[in-house]
């Protein structure tokens, strides 16, 4: 079954740390990107831009509003995703538990439902 693991942090807590920080935490990412190759379990990966470059689209009455940034003010923004394929919702945790992210922001897990 395919899960997404959604990661979210504060983008300004990120921006602020020192270059031997990014670089410890991209090498931890790069790490479990690859453990995640090697079980057969990654379906795809990829991080996001900057909440400052999102664009948001709704419709209110039957006309399109197209908006900068994101739809909503929150503490930690959504910075990126993987795609994972896994037995059950065990699984799914136990892989999110592993992601770096866990560490310093919180890492939703949702079952994908296939249509």
């Amino acid at each position: 079954m395919q899960y997404l693991l959604m990661i979210y942090g504060n983008e300004n807590a990120m921006q602020g740390r020192s270059k031997e920080e990014v670089d410890q935490a991209v090498g931890a990412f790069m790490a479990y990107t690859e453990a995640a190759k090697s079980a057969g379990v990654l379906v795809g990966s990829n991080r996001l831009r900057p909440t400052s470059t999102a664009t948001t689209v709704r419709i209110a009455d039957s006309k399109t509003q197209v908006l900068n940034g994101p739809y909503a003010e929150t503490r930690e923004q959504l910075g990126g995703y993987y795609l994972i394929d896994v037995a059950d919702l065990d699984a799914a945790l136990s892989w999110a538990a592993r992601c770096p992210a866990a560490q310093y922001g919180t890492v939703e897990v949702r079952p994908i439902w296939e249509m």
